[in-house]
């Protein structure tokens, strides 16, 4: 059995509008999102409110966490290749271990500021 829920992950974010939106949302308190398995690549979940989208044709690589249609985050443990916002990257743990942390299923993830 895989149990991530008290895995703590450090996100640095992005200069942009997309990350300073991202980051004015968590000002406001904690925000605890389902993210279901999509593709063998990335977590995917619905973001409360839609931020603002800076999209570019982006190949993602393990620990970026994106912005896509401006209302879902992912957070990716292999490649894709679309047209996304790129929020940030996880700097911890290791990128490369991520598949691991995550697990297989779908996972609840809680995103806070840095206090």
């Amino acid at each position: 059995m895989h149990d991530a829920r008290h895995t703590v992950l450090t996100i640095e974010l992005k200069d942009n509008s997309s990350a300073k939106a991202f980051a004015d949302l968590l000002k406001a308190g904690d925000v605890t999102l389902h993210l279901a398995d999509y593709g063998g690549f990335e977590k995917v979940g619905d973001l409360p409110k839609t931020l603002p989208r800076n999209d570019v044709d982006i190949r993602t690589h393990p620990g970026d966490v994106i912005l896509y249609l401006g209302k879902h985050i992912c957070l990716y443990y292999a490649t894709n290749e679309w047209r996304f916002t790129r929020l940030g990257r996880i700097t911890n743990p290791d990128p490369q271990s991520l598949r691991q942390v995550f697990g297989p299923a779908d996972i609840d993830v809680t995103f806070r500021l840095k206090r």
